[in-house]
């Protein structure tokens, strides 16, 4: 059996409460022997902690989600250095820059707000970036529609932090950009909808060893399990769509996945 990573992963959320043992024993028989759980939030981030101390196979990244700035502090430093202390941190993030919603589309709002809110996301997101910096990690990013801005503010960080673009969905241009940079792209079970040839189409050109797999579960369940809770045991079915888009074994995919992961993570 190929072995596979599920990079993305929310298991800390109250979809997993009743039953997260048994998800990550199913995760372990299909294959998938490493996990990461992400945080959204300081409460989300400990409580990732708290997980990768409680189960060998699950490791953590600690941040705060741009679609939260709002409700995050002026200064997320500090708390962000203490947490990324932690043995089992592998990564910043989720952090980066989300314009899909913006305040102007309340009512009552103006586009005044839009750029109040940007600058707001745009300040968490330089604060994720310097913390990753002085502890030598690499970052989770979250970005829609805004991704010429993301790239704009990741670049001057240069080789000293890398991203990973998660569940990437953008063009084979967008995908080169990153590269590029040095950056990486992560592929999930969107690649095996019916609706998802672009993203196929975008794992075909992008080269072994530049990308990796998640679920972002609970969102997001592949063919057949659309519409239903995911789970880290579904990269097994998205391992599957890629390597046949890449037409390649299931070997080659773990080998250069796998390696990617354990070179982009810290103790990984």
């Amino acid at each position: 059996m190929a072995i596979f990573f599920d990079t993305h992963a929310h298991l800390d959320y109250p979809d997993y409460a009743d039953d997260l043992p048994q998800v990550i024993e199913r995760a372990q028989a299909a294959g998938i022997t490493r996990m990461i759980s992400i945080g959204t939030d300081f409460e989300s981030s400990e409580r990732a902690i708290k997980l990768a101390e409680r189960f060998p196979a699950v490791y953590a990244a600690v941040g705060w989600h741009p679609s939260e700035v709002l409700k995050a502090p002026d200064d997320v430093r500090p708390t962000l250095r203490r947490l990324a202390q932690h043995p089992k941190v592998a990564a910043i993030g989720e952090t980066g820059l989300d314009y899909h919603r913006l305040p102007s589309e309340k009512e009552g709002a103006t586009p005044g707000d839009d750029i109040g809110y940007k600058k707001k996301q745009a300040a968490l997101f330089q604060q994720h970036l310097d913390v990753a910096a002085e502890c030598g990690l690499n970052c989770v990013i979250h970005q829609r529609d805004a991704f010429d801005d993301t790239l704009t503010q990741l670049k001057p960080f240069g080789s000293r932090v890398r991203g990973v673009f998660h569940c990437f969905g953008e063009s084979v241009d967008r995908m080169n950009q990153v590269l590029a940079m040095g950056s990486l792209v992560s592929f999930t079970g969107i690649v095996t909808f019916k609706n998802g040839q672009n993203v196929r189409d975008t794992v075909a050109a992008t080269p072994l060893g530049k990308f990796m797999l998640e679920t972002d579960c609970p969102y997001l369940a592949p063919v057949p399990y659309r519409g239903k809770r995911c789970e880290p045991a579904y990269v097994k079915e998205i391992s599957e769509i890629v390597a046949a888009a890449k037409k390649c074994s299931l070997e080659e995919l773990s080998a250069a996945t796998c390696g990617t992961a354990r070179e982009f993570f810290k103790n990984f």
